[in-house]
């Protein structure tokens, strides 16, 4: 009992671990939380000392945690997702009444679904539903008043005064090194759907002196993936789909606009619960240093 009272998990120490694992590195996670580098590693080391075991991997090509550091982020997880819900249920204000929510897939495979199922837990008179749609399809819904609001990727010049942005990333023309794009006549394109904006904006573009073939057409970034990968095309990638044996594109094409998700609310949505629902997510992904998307 001894050895336990003098050992501490503090709770700004596993956020900085789970921030390590989120962005990919201390550096990443340092500027992520708002830190120094030194700070997370301080941070890092008291944790390490206090459990008398190492959990970063710290060999040159190595994992990047050992296996007490990856047991250790499981519970994290938990540790931090129940310290917060304990706060928030304590400072609760009763709400009640009906949101419809929109996200994309790949923002419903994030914590957001942890916040949204820890907002049900503490709210459980306020019922919540949600669509998984495509961002474009949700703007859509927003404009029409379906929604009261929605987790929408949108060009960073499209960002409004009043979306909450989430995370930023950048959007880039790809292609396999082995692809010889031919000196006349129109550039292969592998394209995503025609619900998709980045279609829409390079179709735009492109359209305009018949510089793009759309060849192969596909709804999943897996798949686009994929046929950059086999040489079919070229594509639109944002940052997190782009694989190493990728080539970026600087020539011939318009660069690409910055991408931004952000939570986007309906033009005339006043509603406590929204309110509440949206200050959540806001203190948590900027806790967190930023939503953390699945590449």
């Amino acid at each position: 009992m001894n050895e336990l009272n003098s050992r501490r998990l503090e709770i700004d120490a596993l956020r900085a671990l789970s921030a390590i694992r989120q962005h990919g590195g201390i550096t990443r996670a340092a500027v992520a939380l708002g830190l120094s580098q030194s700070a997370v590693s301080h941070k890092i080391k008291r944790l390490e000392v206090s459990l008398d075991c190492e959990l970063l991997g710290r060999k040159s090509g190595g994992p990047m945690f050992t296996a007490a550091g990856e047991d250790l982020l499981d519970y994290a997880t938990r540790i931090i997702g129940l310290h917060d819900e304990a706060l928030l249920s304590l400072s609760k204000t009763p709400l009640a009444g009906r949101l419809a929510l929109g996200l994309t897939e790949d923002t419903a495979c994030t914590d957001l679904a942890r916040i949204f199922g820890r907002f049900k837990r503490l709210h459980p008179n306020v019922a919540v539903r949600t669509k998984v749609r495509m961002s474009l399809v949700l703007r859509a819904m927003l404009e029409r008043g379906e929604l009261d609001a929605a987790i929408v990727q949108v060009f960073g010049h499209e960002v409004r005064p009043n979306d909450v942005i989430l995370y930023r990333e950048g959007l880039h023309w790809v292609k396999h090194p082995e692809l010889i794009l031919p000196q006349d006549g129109p550039i292969p394109f592998l394209s995503f759907d025609d619900e998709c904006f980045y279609r829409q904006w390079a179709l735009d573009i492109g359209q305009e002196d018949a510089v793009l073939e759309t060849v192969f057409e596909c709804s999943s970034a897996a798949g686009i993936v994929s046929a950059v990968n086999a040489a079919m095309g070229v594509a639109l990638l944002s940052d997190r789909h782009i694989r190493g044996e990728m080539q970026m594109m600087t020539d011939r094409l318009p660069l690409p606009p910055s991408l931004a998700y952000v939570v986007r609310r309906a033009r005339r949505s006043r509603n406590p619960a929204l309110d509440s629902l949206v200050r959540e997510i806001e203190r948590d992904v900027g806790r967190q240093g930023g939503l953390a998307l699945a590449g």
